[in-house]
């Protein structure tokens, strides 16, 4: 691991560590608090410390950044002591791993959408879907797909350059806050899903220069981003507002794709005879068949 490197772990990882305590109050702990003067709105490090069961100076050390020779167990009681949830116990795991003495391997992400899913998205005629990666590239798209998200697929942004990036069309792109109903939400949780993603594969270049792309164009990405907020994209509601068929409310699904690291298959299944079905159901009838794997991608 490079010395560079090694920094930006440590910085995650005191940032990350740093972040979660102060979020916490004593009484949510389940802390005494004695006098009404306290520095921080959070926990103090001694607090931490004693809710993991640890030396003060050990917990010092481990937020400093040196998470590096941690035992499942240590890492367990800071997960108990700061509350964290699943996707922030799974992110403390993947800085652990970053900053062992030979850091961790780089996550080989597939660079193309195999035939067979091809295929599989293809006979998907019914539900728009797509393959995106961890970066938010889509990397191909049913005609249905194509149909709901052609305010991605027709921004400017892309007009010179592929692939189409949800991320950059979110932050850097104004028709996202009309195609996004709520767009603070759809911030939220775009920038946790990317901070996820950098403690999984903390050397993949591409993603860093998304991110120093958008921290510096985009004072909202910014903002978001200094949170150090993680969360897993598995399923949920996603309001969009199409400029053809209006406000839509669909129930999607992200399936990782064991055989293609870093890929995921995303879906929308609205109810059956719901107006959001309708309102796909006419959406098809006006767009031709086939598969559309966008430009960048060769």
């Amino acid at each position: 691991m490079s010395d560079r490197t090694k920094k930006d772990v440590a910085a995650e990882v005191r940032e990350f560590l740093s972040t979660r305590r102060a979020r916490i109050t004593p009484v949510q702990a389940g802390l005494p608090v004695y006098g009404g003067n306290r520095r921080v709105a959070g926990l103090r490090r001694e607090e931490v410390a004693l809710l993991a069961g640890m030396s003060v100076d050990y917990y010092v050390r481990l937020e400093r950044g040196n998470l590096a020779g941690a035992s499942d167990s240590v890492l367990e009681a800071l997960a108990h002591a700061l509350q964290l949830n699943e996707a922030e116990r799974t992110h403390l795991y993947d800085l652990a791993r970053a900053a062992s003495p030979s850091g961790r391997r780089p996550a080989v992400t597939s660079s193309r959408v195999r035939p067979t899913i091809l295929r599989l998205l293809d006979s998907m005629t019914g539900v728009p879907a797509f393959v995106r990666n961890a970066r938010f590239d889509i990397m191909a798209a049913n005609a249905l797909g194509r149909a709901l998200y052609a305010p991605l697929f027709d921004s400017p942004l892309f007009a010179q350059r592929g692939p189409v990036n949800s991320a950059r069309f979110l932050f850097l792109d104004p028709a996202s806050q009309d195609f996004w109903v709520d767009w603070d939400k759809g911030a939220d949780d775009a920038v946790a899903f990317l901070r996820t993603e950098t403690g999984r594969a903390p050397h993949d270049k591409a993603l860093t220069d998304l991110i120093g792309e958008l921290t510096t164009r985009s004072s909202d990405f910014a903002h978001r981003w200094a949170r150090h907020d993680v969360k897993f994209h598995r399923s949920g509601l996603k309001n969009l507002h199409h400029p053809l068929v209006g406000d839509l409310a669909l129930p999607y699904e992200a399936m990782e794709l064991p055989s293609d690291p870093g890929l995921r298959l995303n879906f929308y299944t609205p109810e059956p005879d719901s107006p959001e079905q309708q309102a796909l159901n006419l959406l098809a009838s006006w767009t031709t068949t086939g598969t559309v794997v966008p430009s960048g991608n060769d």
